[in-house]
């Protein structure tokens, strides 16, 4: 079993930064990556960025390349997400995830989820 545990969400004014946190922690696996994903009320759950464990690949989708960056630290098992240069459409609960197979951008496709931390971008 893995447990994943988010913080680092908040309230923020547009074109402002915040920077989230993702704990690892139980179960861990030798290759798989790590995937950001946020829901908006009434939304699916949307994709946002993804890295390997075992290499330094990285994805990201359109909509926040340029202003977000996904990174680890893989002694303390930990991915962060930087958001910079925020909008009101980044809103969101935003979920960190393990993938291990199928679709890496997919949120049906990660295995585990943590409780996820809200992010609200507003003036």
């Amino acid at each position: 079993q893995v447990q994943l545990a988010e913080s680092g969400g908040g309230l923020v004014q547009p074109g402002g930064s915040l920077k989230l946190s993702c704990v690892v922690s139980g179960r861990t696996f030798s290759n798989y990556d790590m995937g950001w994903f946020r829901q908006a009320p009434g939304e699916e759950r949307e994709f946002v960025a993804l890295i390997s464990w075992s290499s330094s690949y990285t994805r990201y989708a359109d909509s926040v390349k340029g202003r977000f960056t996904i990174s680890k630290d893989s002694a303390e098992k930990v991915i962060y997400l930087q958001m910079n240069n925020l909008k009101p459409e980044d809103t969101g609960v935003y979920y960190c995830g393990v993938h291990r197979t199928g679709r890496p951008t997919i949120a049906d496709d990660y295995d585990y989820w943590g409780q996820g931390t809200q992010v609200t971008v507003s003036s």
